[in-house]
């Protein structure tokens, strides 16, 4: 009787034992791969900030162009004030961190501005500044320089539901986008690498990588580079991995 007791009492410090080292295993797999990401934004920030900032003006010239109203005699003065503003801002992704105080105070520039449009149709012209200049935040977010101070001290209450099921929920409930943003988290791959790992191939992977490049949690270096996890999309995985954890109780 006492031998088993005994050997008993060995089983559960052996499975007590073993759980310990799950969780030293989980979190140094944790830290290695945070450090991987932390390493690939940096090197992303140092060498592809300027090519990202260009991109967005660049991008706001073609934009504008097409969606400003067309027959409005202030539509050339308002394009360059439009564009001075967005080449203000795009500035700010070559920078190691944006303090949000900067980002609210573009904001209200934005309100500013508009306060002092005549027309009704002046809503369709800052509707689509509104839009480019929140691009640039998404990006500032997904290089990791930047983070909204409502997302560190929010509630549950206070989610946006429509958001956060479009931009954060949608993209990693599917399990080919999720091995996807998982393989990330170790290393950069290629396309090619992707659609090895996923099976998939063409426009069906490309549906797939475009669901979490437009949610911002990934990222191709360049035209044709490798793909890389951003910030947001390794605190994702890692609040994921947090809450399966808790639920499972392991």
């Amino acid at each position: 009787m006492g031998a088993a007791l005994g050997t008993l009492s060995e089983i559960r410090e052996l499975k007590a034992e073993i759980t310990g080292l799950r969780t030293d295993l989980r979190r140094f797999i944790e830290r290695a791969n945070q450090q991987h990401v932390e390493n690939v934004l940096g090197d992303l920030k140092k060498n592809y900030a300027g090519l990202f900032s260009d991109h967005q003006v660049e991008t706001a010239r073609t934009d504008l162009s097409a969606h400003m109203v067309g027959d409005c005699r202030m539509r050339e003065k308002c394009y360059g004030v439009f564009m001075e503003f967005l080449q203000n801002t795009s500035r700010h992704i070559k920078e190691g961190h944006v303090p949000d105080e900067i980002i609210q105070s573009y904001r209200e520039q934005m309100k500013t501005l508009r306060s002092k449009g005549q027309h009704d149709r002046c809503d369709t012209c800052f509707t689509e500044v509104h839009r480019l200049f929140e691009k640039q935040v998404d990006l500032m977010q997904s290089l990791g320089i930047y983070q909204n101070a409502a997302d560190r001290t929010g509630t549950a209450a206070e989610i946006a539901d429509e958001s956060v099921v479009k931009d954060l929920l949608e993209p990693v409930a599917n399990v080919q986008r999720f091995l996807i943003l998982k393989s990330l988290s170790v290393q950069t791959r290629t396309f090619s690498d992707i659609s090895q790992l996923t099976g998939l191939k063409g426009g069906n992977l490309l549906f797939h990588v475009r669901k979490l490049t437009d949610a911002g949690m990934i990222l191709q270096r360049h035209e044709r580079g490798d793909y890389i996890i951003t910030d947001k999309g390794y605190k994702t995985l890692v609040a994921i991995s947090e809450l399966s954890c808790r639920i499972n109780g392991n």
